[in-house]
């Protein structure tokens, strides 16, 4: 395979992610702030980079995937960023989940250099990015957006061009709306359950049979009950990611209910220690609130 793939931030979604391009035959060369992150791609055949600037001067296509609004500011646009050595032709797709006006700054910045640019955030977890099961959301020009669909391939199921350069990202906030207020759902159901003195398993798969099934309770429901709060997306991202929404919806001007009481239950259990814990973990301020026990 010719098209060489450089890929930036190789965290608990970057690095299975980046795998799977290299198992696919791309030439791969990767960067990561922390090293130490880069040695087992390293020992499966991509070649490491000491800065973004360096990893992308021959690229073809250009990956980001770090944590947040400010990392992919200074990893693309940086003093030593991608956009100081990248070459007109190429194609940056980010596919972290960052405010949708920076991605369109980003978008202009580059556009400005002839260089392409996606803002493709990932909806799946880790669990997604091992097994290349990614729903991934696309905004950008569609002429780019076809040429991004074989790399797209290696690392999701679904991927949808939703509009205009930002709109992917406001699709992942529409995505994480959704998350946030059906795992705040579940929870209250459980607790409502539990202080009747309901049997959980059968309550979670009764309500998996009807109007009431969701990814989150099928998966997060039975986590909760038997104390499983070890992440699959940690509350301090999805925290991150509320931020990010409200941003959005204060700009759009847009009702802003169920995202708000997310915002600050995620923001409180953050505060508290718990930020690394998986999503689920929500479930500790409804017991908290609620005075109720509904793990076992």
């Amino acid at each position: 395979m010719n098209t060489r793939v450089s890929f930036i931030g190789l965290g608990i979604m970057g690095s299975p992610m980046a795998g799977h391009l290299l198992a696919a035959g791309y030439p791969l060369t990767v960067y990561n702030r922390t090293a130490k992150k880069t040695e087992s791609l390293a020992e499966q055949g991509a070649k490491v980079a000491e800065t973004p600037a360096e990893a992308v001067r021959d690229a073809d296509v250009v990956i980001s995937m770090v944590s947040d609004t400010s990392d992919v500011e200074q990893v693309l646009l940086g003093d030593q960023g991608v956009i100081t050595t990248i070459q007109p032709g190429a194609l940056v797709i980010d596919m972290s989940t960052i405010d949708p006006a920076a991605s369109q700054t980003i978008y202009q910045q580059f556009q400005a250099r002839q260089v392409d640019f996606l803002d493709a955030p990932v909806s799946g977890g880790d669990v997604g990015a091992i097994n290349a099961t990614l729903t991934i959301m696309v905004g950008g020009d569609d002429a780019a957006f076809q040429r991004a669909l074989p790399v797209f391939d290696c690392l999701g199921k679904s991927t949808t061009h939703i509009g205009a350069s930002g709109a992917g990202q406001i699709c992942k906030a529409c995505n994480q709306i959704l998350v946030a207020s059906n795992v705040m759902g579940v929870c209250e159901a459980l607790g409502l359950a539990a202080a009747n003195d309901i049997e959980l398993k059968p309550l979670v798969e009764a309500l998996g049979g009807g109007a009431a099934q969701s990814w989150q309770l099928d998966n997060l429901g039975p986590a909760i009950i038997d104390n499983q709060l070890d992440p699959g997306f940690m509350i301090e991202l999805l925290a991150k990611d509320l931020r990010i929404v409200k941003e959005a919806l204060e700009k759009a001007g847009t009702v802003a209910d169920s995202s708000n009481r997310a915002k600050q239950l995620f923001d409180d259990l953050a505060a508290q220690g718990d930020g690394r814990l998986g999503t689920q973990a929500l479930v500790k301020a409804y017991e908290q609130l609620g005075n109720v026990k509904i793990r076992r």
